[in-house]
């Protein structure tokens, strides 16, 4: 007799698959949401991935994530400050979003509405098999906010995308459409307090000729684990820089999926990652450029702490297609620790022939000749280090320039290295 042996799933996963079956009946969406629904979560019941799964090879999903909170209707969090002044803000509080703005030029809607009428089943999709990130978020996806921005608005004041947990589970989506010709920053915060369960997925359609900042600043609490993609496509001349600054959380993957689909688009990713504690942060990147004269540069900067590991995958897919590609890749790490670790994988996949690419990854200690010259002239040990420290990441911060934009992110680097300098 030849039978299929049942998976014997881990608590975590039980959990999830529990949680689903409990909780269905209370999930927004009409018939289309529902089947997506499904199929997610039969991708959740064949097992979490494992290092056995090339993406997941240094983040071992199924054993890293021990346990998973309930759903908690108690957790009470609040919207908090926006961090650039002046900003036009969406709080999600606890998975649940609140009354839109009106801005000219801008049309908000709550995610929740275009679940229940079905207008957003399309978009319920999952990158491949070893999508659990977007897996689990379709299983439970229930608001979130969809941003359309019409064609050549130029947006003087940012918008602020806040999902704000205190605990249990958090499922959010944020898909933003930018019209052609279109101008806007758009700032995405993941923060807020307890032994959470976050997912988080955003979706960016960047038509021809617009240009958009994006940062992505996630500091949830130590306890906290947070999964989170951002998927992007480019239009024809369209230009997107992403700045992403991990500065908390337990257990974290963030992934970044883009792909240039448009002549002349260009792509810069600019990351900062702040790693203490026992944290575990995974920033992986798919970056494709699939049509010819498209552009692209990644620098990822890394502070290791503590007994913390991190890891940064970068894929860069030229096809045969896209001629003219300039692409390159730089990951460069500062171990504060003989505990900490870091895994870099840059990879470039490369079937044109005239392309100039290139990546490279450094893994380096404080220079204790920097260290004393420092202390030689009476700075103390601990804020000869920040100065260090401040210097490595400064570049990858200032260039983005704008001062009202720098300067809140330059004061979280200050006040986490107080904390865990």
């Amino acid at each position: 007799m030849n039978m299929r042996a049942e998976i014997q799933r881990t608590p975590a996963e039980a959990a999830i698959v529990d949680a689903f079956g409990e909780r269905l009946s209370l999930l927004p969406g009409d018939g289309a949401v529902m089947v997506k629904r499904d199929d997610a979560i039969e991708q959740i019941k064949a097992g979490l991935p494992t290092r056995r799964v090339e993406s997941w090879h240094y983040t071992d999903l199924r054993r890293l994530l021990a346990s998973v909170p309930a759903f908690d209707a108690s957790a009470e969090a609040k919207p908090i400050a926006a961090l650039l002044e002046g900003s036009t803000l969406l709080s999600i509080v606890n998975g649940v979003s609140a009354a839109t703005p009106s801005v000219d030029g801008v049309t908000f809607q709550r995610l929740g509405d275009k679940l229940v009428d079905g207008s957003y089943a399309p978009a319920l999709v999952t990158y491949g098999s070893d999508d659990a990130v977007g897996a689990l978020n379709t299983a439970f996806v229930a608001d979130g906010y969809f941003v359309d921005i019409e064609a050549g608005t130029q947006l003087e004041k940012p918008i602020e995308l806040q999902n704000v947990q205190a605990g249990g589970q958090s499922h959010v989506r944020l898909p933003v459409r930018v019209g052609a010709g279109a101008k806007a920053t758009i700032v995405e915060r993941q923060t807020g307090e307890g032994a959470g369960l976050v997912s988080s997925v955003s979706q960016l359609l960047l038509g021809d000729d617009a240009e958009v900042l994006w940062l992505i600043v996630q500091d949830q609490p130590e306890t906290a684990t947070h999964l989170a993609q951002f998927k992007a496509e480019l239009g024809k001349n369209a230009k997107l820089t992403l700045f992403v600054m991990n500065a908390g959380g337990k257990l974290v993957r963030q992934e970044v999926i883009v792909k240039a689909a448009g002549e002349g688009a260009d792509f810069k990713l600019r990351g900062v990652n702040l790693l203490s504690g026992e944290s575990h942060v995974d920033v992986t990147m798919v970056l494709d450029h699939t049509v010819p004269h498209t552009s692209s540069t990644e620098v990822v900067r890394n502070v290791v702490t503590g007994r913390a590991k991190g890891v940064f995958q970068g894929r860069i897919n030229v096809h045969q297609i896209a001629q003219k590609t300039d692409a390159r890749m730089a990951c460069n790490t500062l171990l504060l620790s003989d505990d900490g670790e870091f895994s870099t994988k840059p990879e470039l996949e490369i079937f044109a022939d005239d392309v100039a690419c290139g990546h490279g990854a450094t893994v380096t200690e404080i220079d204790r000749n920097h260290l004393f010259y420092l202390m030689a002239r009476g700075v103390d040990e601990k804020t000869a280090r920040g100065l260090l420290v401040r210097a490595f990441l400064a570049e990858v911060i200032e260039e983005l320039e704008d001062e009202t934009v720098v300067e809140p992110l330059e004061e979280l680097l200050s006040n986490w290295f107080a904390t865990h300098g």
